[in-house]
Parts: structure tokens; sequence; C-alpha cells
């Protein structure tokens, strides 16, 4: 089951333990064992979260891979812009 778990995330990213636990039909009781073995050992980052998704409150634990970086974001990064006089010596 735990090997389960650790391809869910590989193909999903970053999920709620309800989320986990509906995909893979198992009892979130059973899930949350595994999930904290997992955590315990290293393999998966887990913290509580609070989410409101049409106004409604869904509490949960967020899981990802500890190996797992979230991919930079597209476009410009957001920074000092260089001042193009900065070079140069006053005289």
């Amino acid at each position: 089951m735990i090997a389960s778990i650790l391809k869910y995330l590989r193909a999903n990213g970053e999920q709620l333990d309800a989320d986990i636990a509906l995909a893979l039909n198992i009892p979130m009781a059973q899930l949350k064992t595994h999930v904290a073995h997992l955590s315990n050992s290293g393999d998966v980052i887990c913290c509580k979260v609070t989410r409101f998704i049409e106004g409604k409150k869904i509490e949960g634990i967020s899981c990802r891979l500890s190996c797992d970086l979230p991919a930079p974001a597209r476009g410009r990064k957001p920074g000092a812009k260089k001042d193009p006089n900065a070079d140069k010596f006053p005289e």
C-alpha cells in the first residue's frame, strides 16, 4: 500500500489526504497511518492545511514527495531593476 501511495504522489504531485484516500480506495484511518510512516522515514512531507472551496471550509493534510520541488513560474522574475547609470563613475 505504501508503494501505491508513493506512485500516486509521483504521478499527481501534492494532494490532500482525502483525495489520496478516494483515489486509492482505502480508509482514511489506514491512509493516515501509512502517511505518518512515510513522513517519519522522510519520503513524504506533510502539513495541515485549511482550504475554502466555494465557501466551504475543508481541513486536511497536504502530502507531497520530499524530493518533489514545485516547478519555477514562467515569465519574468520579480526583483530590483538595474540602474543603467550605476556602472558610471562620477567625474
